[in-house]
Parts: C-alpha cells; sequence; structure tokens
C-alpha cells in the first residue's frame, strides 16, 4: 500500500483539531499506523492465518472499519475458491476511495464489497468471520454493547469476532509503565515530542479506551462463551471471541 511519511502533526498547530480520518489522514495512514501501534503488521496477517482456519464456504465475512484495506486484503489471500463474499466498510470517504486502489493492485476471485457506511447501520447476516481492528474505540462507549451483541447474532455457528483495541488499564502503575513503553515505541520511529502531543490532544476526545475486563465483559453480555487475547504488545491487544 503506498502511502506519504505522516508528518500531519510535526508543526506547531495554533489549535489542535479532533482527529478525523480525512483526506490528509488516508493519504498517509499506512506510515502512521506502522509507526503508531506496535505489531500492527502481525496483527494484520495473522488475520489472515485466522481467515484460512474460520471462513466457512458460501459465507460472509466482515471488515468493519477497513481502512486502507490491511485486513481485507490479508483475508482474501486465504480464502480463495471458498465462495465467500467480504463486506468491507468504513464511513470515511477517502478510506474507501484508497482501499479500492489498493484491492485493484491485487488479482483474486473473492468478491469484496465496499460500503462508504457508519458500521452501526450494517446488517450482519450469514456471518463466519467479523473483524473490529482498531475501530470500536472510535465508537461512543454506550454504544458499544449493541454493535457487539447485533455482531453476535449475525455470526454463524462457529463464526468468530476479532477484536483488536488500545487498551487501558486499571492498575496506575501497569498504565504509567506500559504508556511509556508506547511512547518510546513512537520515539523510535521518528516521532517528535511535538508530533506525539499533538495527536495525543487530537485524539482526547475521539477514542476512548476500554479495559480489558470491560472487553471480556461485553463478549459475555453479547453472548460469546468463547473469548481471549491472542496477540498484546505494550496497551495494545487483539482478541477473539468465538460463537
Amino acid at each position: 500500500m503506498n502511502s506519504s511519511q505522516d508528518t500531519i502533526y510535526a508543526t506547531a498547530h495554533t489549535q489542535v483539531a479532533d482527529f478525523a480520518f480525512d483526506d490528509r489522514v488516508a493519504g498517509v495512514f499506512s506510515d502512521m499506523i506502522k509507526r503508531s501501534v506496535p505489531g500492527y503488521g502481525q496483527i494484520v496477517a495473522t488475520i489472515g492465518d485466522y481467515a484460512k482456519r474460520l471462513v466457512q464456504p458460501n459465507s460472509n465475512i466482515y471488515d468493519l472499519g477497513c481502512s486502507l484495506g490491511a485486513a481485507t486484503l490479508s483475508i482474501r489471500r486465504h480464502i480463495e475458491g471458498r465462495h465467500c463474499r467480504i463486506i468491507a466498510v468504513d464511513s470515511s470517504e477517502a478510506m474507501i476511495d484508497r482501499c479500492r486502489e489498493n484491492l485493484a493492485a491485487y488479482v483474486s476471485h473473492t468478491d469484496v464489497e465496499l460500503k462508504c457506511a457508519d458500521i452501526r447501520d450494517i446488517q450482519i447476516e450469514n456471518a463466519s468471520l467479523v473483524v473490529l481492528n482498531f475501530t470500536l474505540q472510535f465508537l461512543p462507549p454506550e454504544e458499544r454493547d449493541a454493535l457487539l451483541s447485533h455482531i453476535y447474532q449475525g455470526l454463524l455457528p462457529g463464526g468468530a469476532l476479532i477484536l483488536s483495541e488500545k487498551l487501558r488499564f486499571s492498575d496506575d502503575t501497569i498504565q504509567q509503565l506500559l504508556d511509556a513503553q508506547h511512547l518510546d515505541f513512537k520515539r523510535a520511529n521518528g516521532y517528535s515530542e511535538l508530533e506525539i502531543s499533538q495527536k495525543r490532544s487530537a485524539l482526547e476526545n475521539v477514542m476512548k479506551t476500554d479495559t480489558l475486563e470491560q472487553h471480556y465483559a461485553r463478549f459475555t453480555n453479547a453472548g460469546f462463551t468463547h473469548a481471549n487475547v491472542w496477540f498484546q504488545c505494550f496497551n495494545f491487544a487483539s482478541m477473539v471471541a468465538v460463537k
């Protein structure tokens, strides 16, 4: 996926606006997320491995909050010949436009339907796999339970949800330690103190994180009886829940 270097917060802003997945962010998103989220590449690659194991023939796969299509591409590479359909959804037209370009660069017989829409308005049906890859954290917290319940109802028996999120911790010592590790990760990837500070301000009112305990409770409330973390690096984790 082609992407320019992320310099959005490299110069001082008089006023830092709330973070938005606009054309400017879409143009640098691949660089931004690789330099900001530890283990992102491993997560995306492993989502494809899970798809190979979990996706059922003649079923639907949903990538909710698909951004540039990294998870969709990873899934599609592993399910050829199963006569499935991937529904990739994002509310940002800029992301959808670039996702379409990325998908067109790879030949595949698996149909991908791109939708520019609110993921809360998507009907989930005949699904063997649903992916929320760093998406749920951008929804209002009071609306997250309803979305997971909706996903659960649309999953086939044996179907799975993969959920990746930045975590919050109830233990202040652990929170401070892992936050510090994450900041060092971003510094090591070339982000300046100004960039780190301004990006934090931009996300403050937009991204609300949950604890791992809250995620597990949400899985249970939705109806899942099998759920666990399969990847964690610092304060970022990916979980799988199976119906």
